[in-house]
C-alpha cells in the first residue's frame, strides 16, 4: 500500500546567511513519524519525532513545541546533534494569483502536488543553531510545500529571492495514468507582475544537461544555472518513508535569465540561489 506525505518548506535569507526549515509528516507500512530538516549555509540537520507530537491547523504546523505557520515561525530543538532556538517574525506573504499546479491540482493519483504560499515576505528575527547565531533584520523569506506519495524518480528545483523580485521552477518526471511527461512548474515575479510558466500553459523544456536549464513558453523563456556543485544531504519521501537521500544547495552560486520577446528581462548572477539539480546528467 503506498504511503504518503506533507511538509512545508521555509527559506528565509539576509545579506550573509541563509535557514531553510522543513517540517513533515510522513506515513508509510503502518507507521506515522514526523520530521524537521533544518538547512544552512554551512550544513543541514534531521531530527525525527512520533507522530504525537504533530499538529496541524488551517494555519499552522505543531511539532512539540516547534511552530510554523503563515506569521512565521518559532523552534525549540534539543537533541544531541543539533540545538536549535529562536523565533522568527514574517511581513504580508505575497500569495500567488491562483494554485501553482493550475487544473493537475485536482488530477487524481498524482505522485506530488506542489504549493506555493507566499514568493517572498520579509522576515524579523533570531534563531541560534548550535551556538550560531542567524539574524534576519528586514530579511527575506519564501514559503511552500509539498505533499503525496513520493518525489519525483527525476527533477530540479530552483528559488531565488533578487532585487525586485523572486522566482521558482521545477521541472520533473511525472508519472501518470501509466506514462511519463516532463512536468514544468515556474513562476516569475517581477516588479509586482506575476509570469506563470507551466506545463499546462504550453511550457517545455529545450534543454536540460550540465546543471541547466531552459525552458520556453510563447515569448518567455527562462533560463536556470547552477554554478557550483555543492549541496548538504536531505531526507526526501519515498512511497511516504523519508528514505530517499538528496542533495539541496540552499544557498548557492547560479545563474538566471529571464527573456520576453527575445527582450532580456534581467540576467544575472547570484550567491543567494537555492538549487536541486537530481538528474542524472
Amino acid at each position: 500500500m503506498y504511503g504518503s506525505f506533507y511538509g512545508w518548506y521555509f527559506k528565509c535569507q539576509s545579506d550573509t546567511q541563509t535557514l531553510a526549515v522543513i517540517p513533515a509528516i510522513h506515513n508509510t507500512r503502518g507507521k506515522r513519524t514526523c520530521s524537521i530538516q533544518v538547512i544552512t549555509d554551512n550544513n543541514a540537520w534531521g531530527v525525527t519525532c512520533n507522530a504525537d507530537k504533530f499538529q496541524r491547523t488551517k494555519k499552522n504546523i505543531f511539532i512539540g513545541e516547534n511552530r510554523f505557520g503563515g506569521k512565521g515561525i518559532y523552534l525549540e530543538i534539543c537533541t544531541k546533534q543539533l540545538t536549535v532556538r529562536g523565533k522568527l517574525r514574517f511581513g504580508p506573504l505575497c500569495p500567488l494569483k491562483y494554485d501553482i499546479m493550475g487544473p493537475f491540482a485536482l488530477a487524481p493519483f498524482m505522485e506530488c502536488r506542489h504549493s506555493v504560499w507566499s514568493m517572498c515576505h520579509s522576515v524579523w528575527g533570531n534563531v541560534y543553531i548550535n551556538g550560531e547565531k542567524y539574524s534576519f533584520q528586514n530579511g527575506w523569506g519564501y514559503w511552500e510545500g509539498d505533499q503525496g506519495r513520493s518525489f519525483p524518480k527525476e527533477y530540479l528545483w530552483t528559488q531565488c529571492c533578487f532585487s525586485g523580485g523572486s522566482l521558482m521552477l521545477s521541472v520533473a518526471d511525472i508519472p501518470m495514468a501509466g506514462i511519463h511527461f516532463t512536468g514544468i512548474i515556474g513562476v516569475i515575479l517581477w516588479r509586482g507582475k506575476e509570469y506563470r510558466i507551466a506545463t499546462y500553459l504550453g511550457a517545455r523544456v529545450v534543454h536540460i544537461q550540465n546543471k541547466m536549464v531552459r525552458v520556453i513558453q510563447g515569448n518567455l523563456q527562462l533560463e536556470a544555472r547552477l554554478l557550483e556543485e555543492s549541496g548538504w544531504v536531505l531526507k526526501a519521501p519515498a512511497k511516504g518513508d523519508m528514505v530517499r537521500t538528496i542533495h539541496e544547495s540552499a544557498s548557492c552560486r547560479a545563474f538566471y535569465r529571464f527573456r520576453i520577446g527575445g527582450h532580456t528581462v534581467f540576467a544575472f548572477e547570484t550567491d543567494r540561489a537555492s538549487f536541486e539539480f537530481e538528474y542524472p546528467f
